[in-house]
């Protein structure tokens, strides 16, 4: 019977029972795999961050990042042997803001501002998501929230998940696995709300524009000589006027430039903008998303306030 009962001990059974919310954690991760798996949600944002939230909660594994100021005093080699890998991963990666922009300068190797450049007028449909920020940071307030953690909530609004993780890590760490949830969710629903919105603004016929034949058809009245130039000369001018106005937006911002210019330089960094573009993107992304979901433990993740 005492054999019996060390190996019941071994097991994480009567963890479960002590613990019940973190089946419903394990639901929500089992959830978020069912999004990114069947329903194609954001898949390379879903599956490792619900992964890493099932991680998190199989009890004794030893795979939930612990946020406390001690563990943030501690070396790597310290908080890999005490408190695990993905501790070590967590600190080494998320908290030091490494990987958001890793990632951004993934995304600005995938960017084209042609388009934009083209037509200028475009840039006013990327301001106007200020409006979302501005409006739950005013109601996050309203509703008793700090400040620093409004900023974290509101910058959801920018439809962007790294920007989102970023500033919650520099302002309201505390909250990162919901915001990164919240964040991926809502741009993962982005195709299913946007058809709705289609249908509801647009008739039939304007459906059937083609857009290509109008720009055929209707060709902009200053057209840009040499195109790519400019596509060379903005990430520099955009960098400079961020590093002037806006010194802390530095990280990520120049980040996404750098991988903008590499892929405009052509193919003497062509080399470069594959990897930026490719593997370097998708490693940051599987270990931003295992250790973002790792931080969602049921006893932080499950609580009630009165």
């Amino acid at each position: 019977m005492n054999i019996l009962n060390e190996l019941y001990r071994m097991t994480a059974i009567q963890g479960l029972i002590d613990s019940p919310g973190t089946l419903l954690m394990i639901a929500i991760g089992l959830l978020l795999l069912y999004l990114g798996i069947k329903k194609n949600y954001e898949p390379l944002l879903l599956v490792p961050i619900g992964f890493g939230l099932i991680l998190a909660n199989a009890l004794g594994g030893n795979m939930a990042v612990v946020t406390n100021d001690q563990i943030a005093h501690m070396t790597i080699l310290e908080i890999a042997k005490e408190h695990g890998i993905m501790n070590m991963l967590y600190y080494m990666l998320i908290k030091t803001g490494l990987l958001p922009p890793i990632i951004f300068m993934g995304v600005g190797a995938l960017t084209d501002f042609g388009p934009m450049l083209r037509n200028l007028r475009l840039a006013f449909f990327g301001a106007a998501a200020q409006i979302g920020i501005f409006s739950v940071f005013l109601g996050a307030i309203l509703v008793g929230f700090t400040p620093q953690e409004a900023g974290a909530l509101g910058i959801i609004g920018g439809a962007d998940g790294p920007t989102a993780i970023y500033t919650t890590i520099m302002l309201a760490p505390h909250l990162l696995g919901p915001i990164a949830i919240a964040a991926y969710s809502y741009m993962a629903l982005v195709p299913v709300i946007i058809p709705f919105i289609v249908r509801l603004t647009t008739t039939k016929k304007e459906l059937l524009i083609n857009m290509k034949e109008m720009d055929k058809l209707y060709p902009s009245k200053r057209p840009i000589k040499n195109l790519r130039t400019a596509k060379i000369i903005f990430p520099l001018v955009v960098f400079a006027i961020v590093a002037l106005a806006v010194p802390s937006a530095v990280p990520l911002v120049g980040m996404l430039m750098f991988g903008n210019l590499i892929k405009e330089v052509g193919a003497s960094t062509h080399r470069l903008h594959k990897e930026a573009s490719g593997s370097i993107m998708n490693t940051a992304t599987i270990f931003l998303g295992l250790t973002v979901g790792a931080t969602m433990r049921s006893i932080h993740f499950l609580i009630m306030k009165h």
